[in-house]
């Protein structure tokens, strides 16, 4: 008798050690875009390697090469709440040496562990400090995340 179940699907899906070639874009929901590979080379990720937010990576589980997707995902479910207190005010003569400070950029700081870094959105300057916001840009905000799997390796 011939067997009549359906063939197995053979199409990868993206699980949590996945290592994927994709496209995405982040943008606010008024349609700033923030970041976007789309129309450039995609990216390569190893999932849960800290490449993307652990929230969008949770959005890309089980997705199938060829997917394309667009995730509406509440600031609390992004990049989290804006938190106030990683907003400071740092003395300009406590600031790095030769480090051009242009308001609504970021800058790069060293941390203390002389090995990684992290960075600031300095917003406001004057004669005597800087005061800078150390959140994620996109905290606080409800974001778009769009994603087109390419390929699961």
């Amino acid at each position: 008798m011939p067997d009549t179940a359906p063939p197995a699907s053979s199409t990868a899906t993206v699980m949590a050690d996945s290592y994927l070639t994709l496209h995405y874009s982040l943008a606010d929901l008024a349609g700033n875009e923030y970041v976007s590979t789309f129309g450039l080379s995609p990216a390569t990720l190893q999932m849960g390697g800290g490449q993307l937010a652990e929230t969008l990576e949770n959005c890309l589980l089980g997705l199938p090469v060829g997917a394309r997707h667009v995730f509406e995902l509440a600031s609390a479910d992004a990049f989290g709440a804006h938190n106030p207190r990683l907003v400071e005010r740092i003395a300009r003569s406590a600031l790095p040496a030769g480090i051009e400070l242009r308001v609504n950029s970021l800058i790069e700081f060293s941390a203390p562990d002389g090995v990684s870094s992290f960075a600031g959105f300095l917003c406001e300057l004057n004669e005597s400090s800087a005061l800078f916001d150390f959140n994620h840009p996109l905290a606080g905000k409800p974001i778009r995340f769009e994603v087109e799997v390419i390929a699961i390796l």
